[in-house]
C-alpha cells in the first residue's frame, strides 16, 4: 500500500512540475488516485475495509469521468456503489479469524465457467464500444467499454468472493493504463499500473487463502 501511495504522489508532483500549476482537477485526481490505492490493497488482503475506501473513491472518480466525458465510466461507478451495498453484507457473512486477523473465505470456478464468462463479457463489451461510437461523443469509446463491462463482471465475482475475479481486474487495469494516458491524466494511469501489479498480488493471496479451507 505504501507504495502505491507514493506512486500517486511521485506522478502528481512530476505531472505538476511539467504542466505548471496544478489544477483542482489535478488534486482531485491525487485524492482519487490514494483513495483507489488503498481500496485495492485491503481487497488483496481480503480485509472489508476496503468497502470504506471504495466508497469514497467512487464519489470522486465519477466526477473525474464525467469532465472526459467516459461515460460508461461513470455508468459503473454508480453500479460499483449500489454493489458494494450488498457486497458488506457478503463479505461479513464469509469472514474467518486467523492469526492475521479477520479475513474472507474466497470460492473458486470452473475453468469451463470462466471461459463462458469472459466469452460472452468480451462480446458484450464490444456491442457497449458500437453503442458508444454510434449513439454518444465518448471520446474513448471502445476503450470505455472495454474498461467498463469486464469490470461490472469482476465486481460480481469480487463481491460473490470468487478468486478468478482477479484475472478480469487485471485486463481491465491494463486497458485503463492506456484509457487514462491517452486522457493525458498521469495520475489515474499510475494509479491503474499500481492495480496490475496488486492484481498479482490478490491472485496469489486469495488462492492462498482459499487453499487453507
Amino acid at each position: 500500500m505504501t507504495c502505491g501511495l507514493l506512486i500517486q504522489v511521485v506522478t502528481f508532483l512530476i505531472a505538476n512540475r511539467m504542466n505548471g500549476l496544478m489544477s483542482d482537477l489535478g488534486w482531485l485526481s491525487l485524492t482519487s488516485g490514494c483513495l483507489g490505492v488503498c481500496s485495492v490493497c485491503l481487497t488483496s488482503q481480503g480485509n472489508i475495509m476496503t468497502y470504506a475506501f471504495g466508497f469514497a473513491q467512487v464519489f470522486t472518480y465519477t466526477y473525474l469521468c464525467w469532465t472526459q466525458r467516459f461515460y460508461a465510466e461513470i455508468g459503473i461507478n454508480i453500479y460499483y456503489f449500489f454493489t458494494m451495498i450488498y457486497g458488506v453484507h457478503v463479505w461479513r457473512n464469509r469472514m474467518t479469524d486467523t492469526e492475521e486477523g479477520k479475513v474472507i473465505t474466497p470460492r473458486s470456478l470452473s475453468l469451463r465457467t470462466l471461459l463462458v464468462i469472459s466469452t460472452a463479457t468480451i462480446a458484450g463489451a464490444w456491442l457497449t464500444g458500437w453503442g458508444l461510437a454510434f449513439w454518444t461523443d465518448d471520446t474513448q469509446p471502445y476503450l470505455d467499454a472495454f474498461t467498463t463491462i469486464p469490470a461490472l463482471v469482476a465486481q460480481v465475482l469480487m463481491i460473490l468472493v470468487y478468486r478468478e475475479h482477479w484475472y478480469i481486474w487485471l485486463a481491465v487495469d491494463i486497458l485503463s493504463v492506456v484509457l487514462w494516458l491517452r486522457a493525458g491524466d498521469y495520475c489515474m494511469a499510475a494509479q491503474y499500473a499500481f492495480w496490475c501489479a496488486n492484481c498479482l498480488y490478490g491472485l496469489r493471496r486469495w488462492s492462498s487463502l482459499h487453499s487453507k479451507q
